[in-house]
């Protein structure tokens, strides 16, 4: 293992690093696991966000199931986590690639082993496509593909490449988008000119066609399936005139779509009929470690569309653990954890169980509680007055589920992986 791969894979941990006991000397990751710690056994310093092996292992092995059943690939998207011990785990169970957002988060993948890639995102700047330029003459049989949406973001390709005459074409895929959302052409007329624009360009090479869908899923069967196939008719309109016109530059057409939301049923429209091979590829990240909120609710309308048994499909994986530092007044505890160390974009953390001071196993907690705010460093739980007998104390651990894994990996450097009685028996690293 080189320096490099050392720093990614096995890097040294210890009390730089937020969740590593203080009383402890350094570790190397792969270290940890042999450490004999235990999460309920104060071993490590709350608040602390732990990944649960088993649901873990199985939300890896159930994605890669689904994906071979409907005839397509997996790239799962990287930004979620950034770990490349998660996206060893991924592409040794058979994912095709990995999607990132920036260039930088691609360097860390291909650090990782990734050798086909997406970039889920344009790409505009000098030092971007520099950087991917790198990268490719310095891993042989890598392949990167990035997004294309505007004639104007073209024309900035096309500028840095007369200055750069060694440069190869980049692989690029035009993004169909929808009004009022993220990036993406409008409409069809406008994808049709732009796939024409880059055909002829000899700075890029258009080898696929790619959209997101996950802007307008609601959890509401009737009007996400309407809204996939409205966004998915458009694909495969803009992907069967490339075709015909021979504008695609590959052998093998490429067509994307995919977030955590709507994934069952964009799966089944990316195997366009086109006259050449079609390889769809999913790019879902979320699947990993799922949540307890906002992805769980969508879950709901997915599990019912495929019909899957409630807990056969993905499982939360995430939990961030907190102490009790305050009880101020009647209804409401003070956690000791906040902004910094979970999310709260979707929606707020969700008390999912409580561990007493002393005790190594937990217990549910009363359906009324909820987390009502949250400031950097504090949450605050409240209760009705009808579960005032039930309250909390001052010590006591309570385990917070998620809503949106994404912005709660960014917040910490590592995290250990742990059995479903709370033992540490692994962890990974972040490299945001």
């Amino acid at each position: 293992m080189t320096t490099t791969e050392k720093d990614i894979f096995d890097p040294l941990l210890d009390t730089r690093f937020k969740g590593y006991p203080r009383t402890q000397p350094p570790r190397r990751r792969s270290q940890i696991g042999q450490a004999g710690w235990h999460v309920l056994a104060g071993d490590l310093p709350l608040p602390l966000a732990v990944l649960k092996r088993e649901a873990l292992e199985h939300n890896v092995a159930w994605m890669q199931t689904q994906v071979r059943r409907w005839g397509i690939d997996l790239a799962p998207h990287g930004k979620t986590t950034m770990s490349p011990q998660l996206f060893r785990r991924q592409l040794d169970a058979g994912a095709w690639g990995l999607t990132f957002a920036t260039v930088t988060q691609l360097a860390v993948g291909v650090a990782a082993g990734a050798r086909h890639t997406l970039i889920a995102n344009q790409v505009v700047s000098d030092e971007d496509l520099a950087g991917i330029q790198k990268l490719l003459e310095q891993h042989a049989g890598l392949r990167v593909a990035f997004l294309v949406d505007s004639p104007a973001q073209l024309a900035l390709i096309e500028a840095w490449s007369v200055r750069h005459v060694d440069s190869v074409p980049f692989d690029v895929m035009l993004e169909i988008g929808v009004q009022g959302a993220r990036t993406g052409c409008r409409t069809h007329d406008e994808a049709i000119a732009l796939a024409a624009r880059l055909h002829e360009s000899e700075a890029v090479r258009l080898v696929g066609i790619e959209c997101y869908e996950g802007q307008g899923a609601t959890g509401d069967s009737g009007p996400d399936t309407d809204y996939t196939n409205t966004l998915m008719d458009r694909v495969v309109a803009v992907a069967q005139h490339c075709d015909e016109h021979g504008w695609f530059a590959a052998d093998e057409v490429l067509v994307s779509a995919g977030g955590s939301a709507l994934y069952d049923l964009v799966a089944l429209r990316l195997k366009p009929k086109l006259g050449r091979p079609v390889r769809g590829v999913l790019r879902s990240g979320c699947y990993v470690t799922h949540d307890h909120g906002n992805y769980q609710r969508l879950q709901v309308s997915i599990d019912q569309r495929m019909d899957c048994e409630c807990g056969d499909s993905l499982r939360p994986a995430m939990e961030v653990w907190a102490l009790v530092q305050s009880r101020p007044e009647p209804g409401l505890a003070i956690l000791a954890v906040g902004k910094r160390d979970i999310s709260f974009d979707l929606s707020m953390p969700v008390p999912i169980a409580r561990a007493a001071l002393g005790s190594r196993s937990t217990s549910a907690v009363p359906p009324g509680w909820a987390i009502s705010a949250l400031n950097d460093q504090h949450a605050y739980l409240r209760w009705d007055a009808a579960d005032e007998p039930q309250a909390p104390v001052v010590g006591e651990r309570i385990g917070l589920g998620i809503s949106h894994p994404c912005t709660t990996f960014d917040k910490w450097h590592w995290m250990p992986v742990v059995e479903d009685d709370y033992r540490v028996s692994d962890a990974v690293c972040m490299h945001f």
